[in-house]
């Protein structure tokens, strides 16, 4: 009897040590496949604090680049209410220089947060973040990219071309990005207008002028609303406005801006159009000051004002 019970323990003390440890492998296991997200102070990375964009390089505003581009069934970009991808800032350009704050190891590629002189303020989120994948690692500060303001003729040679871009939130490209296909590829067919969205293959409102100027302008509203010299429009009508305006005049507010594209005509990318179109000049400004109201300044307190700003041809100098 005692032989049997001295069994019974044995086979007993057997099963108990096996099945505790068996969680704790699995647990271990799935500890190695969870990817990194605790970011790394860029004061524990010696000798990497600095970085220059190799290709056209998409600057987000989080460092899950993945839930943007992908989502849970690698195939879902992430909207806003109305269907923007909020996470996009813009796209900074290749040879664009950047200080590294903190690093987000995701294995065969880190997310770095950043800063640089060319966008200084993020409108959401909490930083800006790049894929290392687009860029090059320096250890030193680098020169900042050489910026030249294009000739009239070459800026609007590109206007032209840009008619018909799709709209894209964040996007100052109309050959878009090749490379997010290939660092984040969709897991199944995406339509037309998703491809470009994906490969920010188009322009947002500020990315129009933007590119335009080869990133010599502000890259958005909240710049452009001070920038350059004013236009004084407080208390005119349309037609006085219009007649006060010159080509490449910036009609702007905080959310949008117009370009004037000659005196008779407008150029912008519309977000409810989907797309870069031209107007009238006098019915842009009969629509516009029947909602919004016109201001020599920009005070930032008032939601329905827009202003006017003069950039080109000025004596002003913005870089």
């Amino acid at each position: 009897m005692k032989v049997i019970s001295a069994a019974l323990l044995f086979i007993f003390c057997l099963c108990f040590t096996s099945c505790s440890e068996k969680p704790k492998v699995q647990a271990e296991k799935k500890d190695t496949l969870k990817p990194v997200t605790t970011p790394v102070k860029s004061d524990s990375l010696p000798g990497i604090k600095y970085a220059v964009s190799k290709y056209f390089t998409p600057v987000l505003n989080t460092p899950d680049f993945k839930s943007v581009y992908g989502g849970i069934n690698g195939s879902t970009l992430k909207r806003s209410s109305n269907g923007l991808i909020k996470e996009v800032e813009y796209v900074a350009y290749p040879g664009s220089g950047f200080e590294i704050l903190e690093e987000y190891d995701k294995g065969t590629y880190k997310i770095y947060k950043v800063k640089t002189e060319e966008y200084e303020i993020p409108l959401n989120g909490s930083g800006l973040f790049i894929d290392s994948r687009f860029v090059e690692i320096k250890n030193s500060k680098p020169d900042k990219r050489k910026i030249i303001l294009p000739s009239e003729k070459e800026i609007y040679d590109y206007l032209d071309k840009s008619i018909g871009a799709m709209y894209v939130w964040g996007a100052n490209n109309i050959d878009g990005v090749p490379q997010m296909t290939e660092f984040y590829p969709p897991k199944s067919e995406l339509t037309s207008s998703e491809k470009k969205e994906w490969s920010l293959k188009g322009l947002d409102c500020s990315g129009l002028i933007y590119e335009a100027t080869r990133g010599y302008t502000a890259r958005n509203t909240h710049q452009l609303v001070s920038y350059g010299e004013p236009v004084k429009i407080a208390g005119l009508s349309a037609t006085q406005i219009s007649s006060k305006v010159k080509p490449l005049d910036l009609i702007v507010w905080k959310g949008h801006v117009i370009v004037v594209y000659d005196k008779n005509t407008t150029i912008e990318s519309s977000f409810s159009a989907g797309k870069v179109i031209r107007k009238n000049l006098i019915d842009v400004l009969k629509k516009l000051t029947s909602k919004r109201k016109p201001v020599d300044e920009w005070s930032g307190g008032i939601k329905n004002e827009f202003v006017i700003r003069r950039w080109y041809g000025t004596s002003s100098n913005h870089q």
